[in-house]
């Protein structure tokens, strides 16, 4: 409960930083300072007017797709080393969304388990929309569409299209079928996040994926005592990511919330750095 509580604690501090500029739903205006220049570990919105920093998958994208297609040195070097250093914790621990779709996961309805080669459609999305698209679909000036943000990303959503058009009249009259997609794609979110423990996560999130291919390298890790484990299953039935943490304790859908941490009586699982 401790740990529980401690991780919550971490969610919101992380989630209140990268949207510390609050003040600005009101009026729809977008920060543009100095902060700006710097990712977050976690997925967010950079034309969230809240936002205080920019998300690395739209980063990633954004420069990828630009007129000469540059390879980004700072955000690649950025997503490797805070993927090294703690891997998938940033879905657990820092990522606003994440703790979005926690939040949303608490509403009383029945509970389902995903269906398991979902997972991988985040790897598809991760090749196809954040990769290839912006690269190889330009305009006619030769700069490519940050494909995921434009046609997918639900943070995006409702961080910033609906404040933008709550607050802006001028934007309410040019939404179209695009919208209309983007709200369907939310709204399929979140109805899953209803019934499935951290949907997007899941299924759709890219950075997600990124960070749990690092998993297996990351400094921060789970380390299985085989010597204290009797196998009792208690730690995979408290798991709400569906991991064995006995037979994959690296596994590519491990957030390293610690759950199986608290759950084991016999104490045989724990954080290693």
């Amino acid at each position: 409960m401790f740990k529980s509580l401690n991780r919550k604690i971490i969610q919101i501090s992380a989630a209140i930083a990268t949207n510390s500029q609050v003040l600005n739903l009101l009026s729809g205006k977008l920060y543009k300072g100095q902060l700006k220049n710097f990712c977050s570990p976690g997925l967010h919105c950079y034309s969230c007017p809240a936002a205080a920093f920019s998300c690395p998958i739209g980063a990633l994208q954004t420069i990828g797709g630009s007129l000469y297609f540059k390879f980004s040195f700072y955000v690649t070097g950025f997503l490797l080393l805070i993927g090294l250093l703690i891997g998938r914790a940033v879905c657990g621990f820092l990522c606003p969304f994440g703790l979005f779709q926690e939040l949303v996961y608490k509403v009383p309805l029945p509970k389902i388990n995903l269906w398991r080669p979902l997972i991988y459609v985040k790897y598809v999305i991760l090749l196809v929309f954040v990769l290839l698209m912006p690269v190889l679909i330009t305009d006619y000036a030769g700069t490519g569409a940050p494909a995921f943000c434009e046609y997918i990303c639900p943070a995006g959503t409702l961080e910033a299209a609906i404040p933008m058009l709550i607050t802006h009249s001028e934007f309410r009259s040019a939404a179209g079928s695009l919208f209309v997609l983007k709200m369907f794609i939310l709204a399929i979110t979140v109805g899953g996040c209803t019934v499935i423990y951290r949907f997007f996560c899941k299924v759709l999130c890219p950075l997600g994926a990124i960070y749990g291919l690092l998993n297996k390298i990351s400094l921060y890790r789970i380390k299985i005592d085989n010597e204290l484990c009797i196998n009792c299953g208690q730690c995979y039935k408290s798991c709400p990511m569906s991991v064995n943490p006995v037979k994959n304790p690296d596994s590519a859908e491990c957030i390293r919330c610690g759950i199986c941490i608290s759950t084991c009586p016999k104490k045989a699982i724990n954080n290693e750095e």
